[in-house]
């Protein structure tokens, strides 16, 4: 595998890990959602698995890699409140909890400069490299 595929093979890794998560395994999903949101939280843990691997499916095409990088930058912004509310949920928990839970908080920042860099290395046209 060349080296300049390996980001975007990854981030397709984790987009579909992360999509399918949210089904298998929802509950923790669920309780991220910020309270103030309307509706259900399964609703928004379904719909988030469902746009990570739809993400994931189109970073993994070239047709529609530059595209859907830019989408899955704008998704880890998205989702960054649910960050922020499990930060607020854990704040008494034990200290390992707490650190994980805060060091999610600037995660997001690496994340959206790895989908912005396989967009912006992504053919204009389409085409595989």
């Amino acid at each position: 595998m060349p080296a300049a595929d390996r980001p975007t093979k990854y981030l397709v890794a984790l987009l579909a890990g992360a999509g399918a998560a949210h089904f298998l395994a929802p509950r923790p999903f669920d309780t991220t959602v910020p309270p103030w949101l309307p509706g259900r939280a399964r609703t928004y843990t379904q719909v988030s698995g469902v746009v990570e691997l739809l993400l994931a499916a189109g970073v993994a095409v070239p047709a529609t890699r530059r595209v859907s990088a830019r989408a899955a930058a704008g998704f880890f912004v998205a989702v960054f409140p649910a960050n922020v509310q499990m930060a607020y949920d854990w704040r008494h928990r034990p200290a390992p909890l707490k650190a994980a839970a805060l060091a999610r908080l600037p995660l997001q920042l690496p994340l959206l400069a790895w989908a912005s860099k396989v967009s912006r290395t992504a053919r204009r046209d389409g085409a595989a490299r």
